[in-house]
């Protein structure tokens, strides 16, 4: 089964959490912090294989998830580092993002490589937060989330040169004909439900060897989607010249000729101005006989070349073969890709402090910005310390003020990436910062305690209180 599109989901290794422990030893009065950082989580990768030509390998296994991070340990010692994920897929390989379709990489060339999930940052260990005035701390950050996403695969064939012609035209005969290929072969229409690929000789003397594509057979309105042209249109996008091949035994060949060159036009205009040779083909029936010296001298008047040929009998074959010669670049252009050595999207992502404060349809505020984002996944809201130093970030960001100037009131929620906050008034002076509650894991009403209980933090600035629940339409670090 010849298999050229599938959606597929990676899932980067999630960072391991850094350590909060203390070094304990006999005649070392004080030994301070002495918690390691965690390992960074894998990565998913995507790697061009020239020995793979559909992307079968996708057809049973759609997830895919890199290993994450160790945790630290104590004595300083980091986390090990997950192992990353590389996905092998053919040449011509187009990756799409499911969710928005922008393209992320076009494939092209032998061991070429994109990252398309990135692994989390392992968490600090407590030896980072130790200060002159805070020499025993308790706090850690928690791992960074891998990144994760929804992929479309589309593979689209890098092939010299491509077949292309109505139904029963003779196409795979043709191949047959030419190259060592075996494809289906049946006096009806739409024998050939999938694309081949063949590789041909132009003798002993010609070091080169370029490959043909058969695509299935295209019908009237296949750019828009009829029949199965439009599944296959753009494997012929990566031909380096294409030849039309023409039923010269059809009730009218010359509609037939046009519709066929309607239909790429339609499609893509770029494929009617790379090279093309119609392959008037059955020559060796009456109809086609009849009909060819009006067909030669139409094609003639409008500069494209022709030539008469039986692919089932073998007439003409030769002179094909050298008309492919003439119209093919050299040996060493032939070695390389149809087309640039293909592209990877690089797109800047923001950096900074940078955030923004909008308002959801049910009312409640949604915070976007990479760095806030990445530090409410590294927060343990379960430690005291953790929670209040998430508080002072708040305020030493700007958010606490921003959302104050957006007018937010007590009760309403907050949401920062995948995490759902609760933002509570003042208990007093002596304790601006609210208390640090969950939620019951199945979402109970706020203010409700439950497993993982409440701990209340005495720093001033923060009125968020964290719950348990993932916030809708988060970020998915």
């Amino acid at each position: 089964m010849f298999l050229d599109e599938v959606t597929i989901f990676v899932k980067a290794g999630s960072g391991g959490d850094g350590a909060a422990t203390f070094r304990r030893e006999a005649f070392v009065p004080r030994g301070g912090p002495d918690g390691g950082d965690g390992g960074r989580g894998g990565s998913v990768y995507l790697e061009v294989d020239p020995g793979l030509t559909t992307l079968r390998d996708f057809q049973y296994r759609h997830h895919f998830r890199a290993e994450s991070g160790g945790r630290g340990e104590r004595q300083r010692r980091h986390g090990k580092a997950g192992q990353d994920l590389v996905l092998r897929v053919p040449p011509g390989t187009a990756v799409y993002d499911a969710a928005t379709g922008a393209l992320l990489a076009d494939l092209v060339a032998t061991g070429q490589r994109v990252m398309v999930a990135r692994g989390g940052r392992g968490g600090l260990g407590n030896v980072h937060f130790a200060t002159a005035t805070h020499q025993a701390p308790r706090h850690a950050q928690k791992g960074e989330p891998g990144e994760e996403r929804t992929l479309r695969l589309e593979l689209r064939l890098i092939a010299d040169v491509g077949l292309v012609g109505l139904p029963n035209a003779g196409k795979s005969t043709l191949l047959a004909a030419l190259t060592a290929a075996r494809p289906k072969i049946a006096p009806y229409p739409f024998t050939t439900l999938e694309p081949n690929l063949g590789v041909l000789d132009l003798g002993e003397d010609d070091p080169r060897r370029p490959t043909i594509a058969d695509v299935p057979g295209l019908i009237e309105g296949a750019s828009s989607g009829a029949g199965l042209g439009h599944a296959f249109l753009r494997h012929v996008e990566r031909t380096r010249l294409l030849v039309h091949v023409v039923d010269g035994a059809a009730r009218d060949p010359e509609w037939d000729y046009g519709v066929i060159r309607s239909e790429l036009e339609a499609y893509d205009p770029e494929l009617l101005r790379r090279p093309i040779l119609v392959a008037f083909n059955k020559i060796d029936l009456p109809d086609a006989a009849r009909a060819w010296p009006a067909f030669e001298a139409a094609r003639e008047r409008e500069g494209v070349p022709v030539v008469a040929i039986s692919a089932a009998v073998g007439t003409g074959l030769e002179e094909l073969r050298r008309r492919l010669a003439d119209l093919l670049p050299p040996a060493e252009v032939l070695a390389g890709p149809p087309e640039p050595a293909g592209v990877v999207v690089h797109r800047l992502e923001a950096v900074g402090d940078a955030f923004a404060v909008e308002r959801e349809p049910d009312g409640a505020f949604r915070v976007r910005g990479r760095r806030i984002e990445r530090l409410t996944a590294m927060t343990d809201f379960e430690n005291e310390e953790s929670a209040a130093r998430f508080q002072r970030d708040l305020e030493r960001l700007g958010i606490d003020a921003e959302l104050r100037r957006r007018g937010i009131e007590p009760g309403d929620v907050v949401r920062i990436g995948r995490l759902e906050l609760v933002w509570e008034p003042d208990v007093g002076p002596e304790a601006a910062l609210a208390t640090t509650r969950h939620r019951r894991a199945a979402g109970g009403p706020t203010g409700s305690s439950g497993d993982g209980a409440a701990s209340d933090a005495g720093t001033a600035g923060g009125r968020i209180r964290h719950s348990r629940r993932p916030a809708p339409g988060g970020s998915g670090r």
